[in-house]
């Protein structure tokens, strides 16, 4: 995919994104059920269709790796668990008859709207550096043809490995500083697998542990070698190596 074909499909989940917000907006003004359902509905279709456009941006700028495929991946996640959340409310509309019913919907809704407060945040900030990393590809490929894969691949190699670097150091000063937050993070990983999940979302790491940031320390036991990571589903989970 050429320059300026990434720049309209950023520019196409720029606007999709703005009518996302819009309509979420809307979502507060609901008072019954059944509009809930409805606006809900109208918003899981936009988020399909810009999950869709995030999926197709991911696989062209995985090809660079570097900051292009972390960007791309970190927009992916995000839109990813907004369709999710979306789901996960809109699958207890019809259940709420009963008490149980209501206290699920309401509980749906509140993580949706939790998720959704760092959301807009998240996916606007990946896609402004998104756009100043694609014109940078522009500024690299003459005439903005095709970029030479030779020169990228050397740069975003070098960014990587600058990326792994600062990761290892804020895990060593962590390390030195609050030792117990590493041994907690590990700990929550390790029993995690006990109770038979293989490989572990950073959030769930995190929820049991209680350490902020744990995605962080994971990654730093991942680059020492105590710890595998895979991604699925545009996010990362880890595995301990001494576990199996």
């Amino acid at each position: 995919m050429e320059v300026d074909a990434l720049r309209s499909l950023l520019l196409e989940i720029e606007k999709l994104h703005s009518r996302f917000e819009s309509e979420f907006s809307r979502l507060y003004d609901e008072n019954n059920v059944e509009s809930l359902e409805e606006r809900l509905r109208s918003l899981r279709e936009l988020s399909l269709k810009k999950l869709e456009k995030a999926s197709s941006l991911y696989r062209e700028l995985a090809k660079f790796g570097g900051r292009l495929e972390e960007l791309s991946k970190e927009l992916y996640k995000n839109e990813h668990q907004m369709k999710f959340r979306i789901e996960e409310v809109i699958s207890h509309m019809r259940r709420e008859e009963d008490f149980s019913g209501r206290v699920k919907l309401k509980a749906s809704l509140d993580r949706l709207i939790q998720f959704h407060r760092l959301y807009d945040y998240a996916v606007r900030k990946a896609m402004g550096e998104l756009s100043g990393e694609v014109e940078g590809l522009a500024f690299l490929g003459e005439n903005h043809k095709k970029v030479p894969v030779g020169i990228m691949e050397e740069i975003y190699k070098t960014r990587l490995m600058e990326e792994r670097l600062e990761t290892l150091v804020r895990f060593i000063y962590r390390l030195y500083t609050h030792p117990s937050d590493v041994h907690r993070v590990e700990r929550a990983l390790m029993e995690w697998h006990s109770k038979g999940l293989l490989w572990v979302e950073a959030r769930n790491v995190e929820k049991l542990s209680g350490v902020r940031d744990a995605e962080e320390i994971l990654e730093g036991l991942t680059l020492i070698g105590v710890v595998e990571k895979k991604m699925r589903g545009g996010e990362g989970v880890y595995k301990h190596r001494a576990y199996g």
